[in-house]
Formats: C-alpha cells, sequence, structure tokens
C-alpha cells in the first residue's frame, strides 16, 4: 500500500515491485528492479527515504529514521527478514541478515555484511568491505573473495522472483 503523507508521495520506479501487503509512506523513492515484500514497513514521514536500484527488503522488515537525518540505501542492497533499518546510510553491495537491526546514525560503507541478529549500535561507521556480527555488532574482520563475489549479484534472484510475482498478478 502506497500513502502520500503531508503532500509527500511514495515514488515508485515503473520496474521495481512492492507487494500490496507492504505499507510505504510519505517521501520515498524506490529505484528500478527492487522489491518490497509482504510486511514491510517503509515510513518516510519524517526524512526522505531512497532505495536504490536491485534492492531487496524482505518480508516483515521496518525502514525509518529520525528527523534531520535522511537515510539512503544503495543498489544491490539485499535486506534480509525482520530486520530493522533506522539509520542513515547503507552503501552498495549489502547484505544484511535476518533480524539485524541498525541503529541511529549508523553508516554501512559498501561491500559489507551485517550478519543475522547483529545489533549496529548507533552511529557506527562500519568501513568497506567489513563483516559484522554480534550485540553490540563489531567488525570481525574483512570479507572473503567469496563473500565479495556474492555481493556483486546478490539481486538478481530477487528481481527474477518480483517479475515472477508480477506476472502472477500478485
Amino acid at each position: 500500500m502506497l500513502r502520500a503523507f503531508k503532500g509527500l508521495v511514495p515514488r515508485v520506479h515503473a520496474s521495481a515491485y512492492v507487494n500490496e501487503l507492504a505499507y510505504v509512506v510519505g517521501d520515498v523513492g524506490i529505484g528500478a528492479f527492487s522489491s518490497v515484500w509482504p510486511g514491510v514497513v517503509i515510513r518516510a514521514d519524517r526524512q526522505r527515504i531512497s532505495i536504490g536500484q536491485r534492492t531487496n527488503i524482505q518480508d516483515n522488515s521496518v525502514i525509518h529514521t529520525n528527523r534531520g537525518y535522511p537515510l539512503t540505501i544503495g543498489d544491490e542492497v539485499m535486506i534480509g527478514h525482520g530486520v530493522i533499518v533506522h539509520c542513515t546510510r547503507v552503501g552498495n553491495h549489502v547484505l544484511i541478515g535476518n533480524n539485524a537491526t541498525l541503529l541511529d546514525e549508523v553508516e554501512v560503507d559498501e561491500f559489507c555484511i551485517i550478519a543475522a541478529g547483529a545489533v549496529v549500535p548507533p552511529r557506527m561507521k562500519v568501513p568497506r568491505g567489513s563483516f559484522v556480527v554480534g550485540v553490540p555488532g563489531q567488525v570481525r574482520g574483512p570479507l572473503t573473495e567469496p563473500q565479495w563475489a556474492r555481493l556483486l549479484h546478490q539481486g538478481e534472484g530477487y528481481v527474477q522472483l518480483a517479475r515472477e510475482y508480477r506476472e502472477a498478478g500478485l
């Protein structure tokens, strides 16, 4: 469901897929071939939320931000099930595992993995190529070569799945 708030209407690229059971409100931009799945809430009632191309936001995730801190989510980002993104930046080619939480003013550079269940503390800056785990989240080292390779094309499966859902009228 797409909703305007205070005159701000979500902008969704024609090739993007937003499931009818998602709730997208306010100053939201969703890029080409991105997908938003059932139960997702994207609430841009205080600041703009920009979502890049070929990014997928999976079931029951929440995307929101604080006043004064717009949020940019890059291209080829995979946001797993039940994730809370309440930060300011997620770079390109990032994987955020199921039930992870990114808190206020967090910035994640490109080519990073945030492990399932990790809680990234407020104002943490995650450097390029990092693997973050734990509560509180800590950088456990650089990505391996197979991890880098996975991040390059991780969005393709969800681009295809969204196409299939659209063709099925869902």
